[in-house]
């Protein structure tokens, strides 16, 4: 098996890590508990798309609005569509980071970290910059590893014994706002 049939063999585990991340963020009104890391807030917000189906029956659903408007996702996901993409706000502490993750490949994109002291230092001098390099780099650093611990989360739960229960969960919340 070649790593392009491997890829697309496993798609699937992203996009149900994505909507498992929804329905955990939900279920504690939009914190999540992460080991090593506390209590993080974690909203989906203003963009998510769906997908369903292959070649030619491929679809994507493409829901726009606030996060009390993701009515229309929750609906594409009781069709059997799947969360393939999703805008996130991201609190940790004091730091607030904005992504899009996208659920085939767990990949961000228009990643907004988060405003610190550095970057108020506008000044010229190398050592001011290389500063204010660093701590960018750190703060990357820093959501990827809150998103791959996320990710482990899923994984162990996905691949133990509780997952018949929280596949229940899941279902019953997506019903939830019928």
């Amino acid at each position: 098996m070649d790593l392009v049939d491997l890829i697309e063999e496993k798609y699937f585990l992203g996009q149900e890590f994505l909507t498992w991340l929804w329905f955990k963020s939900d279920e504690r009104g939009g914190t999540v508990l992460v080991p090593g890391h506390g209590d993080i807030t974690l909203v989906f917000e203003k963009h998510m798309m769906l997908e369903s189906g292959e070649g030619e029956s491929h679809e994507r659903l493409i829901c726009r609005g606030l996060q009390s408007e993701l009515k229309e996702a929750r609906t594409g996901l009781r069709m059997g569509k799947k969360v393939e993409q999703s805008r996130l706000h991201l609190v940790k502490g004091e730091y607030e980071y904005h992504l899009t993750l996208r659920g085939s490949m767990l990949d961000f994109s228009g990643v907004k970290p988060p405003k610190t002291m550095a970057d108020a230092d506008e000044s010229n001098d190398p050592e001011a910059v290389e500063g204010r390099l660093l701590d960018r780099i750190g703060l990357y650093e820093e959501l990827i590893r809150i998103v791959n611990d996320l990710f482990r989360m899923f994984l162990v739960v996905r691949t133990g014994p509780e997952w018949e229960r929280e596949v229940a969960a899941i279902r019953a919340w997506i019903h939830k706002a019928a």
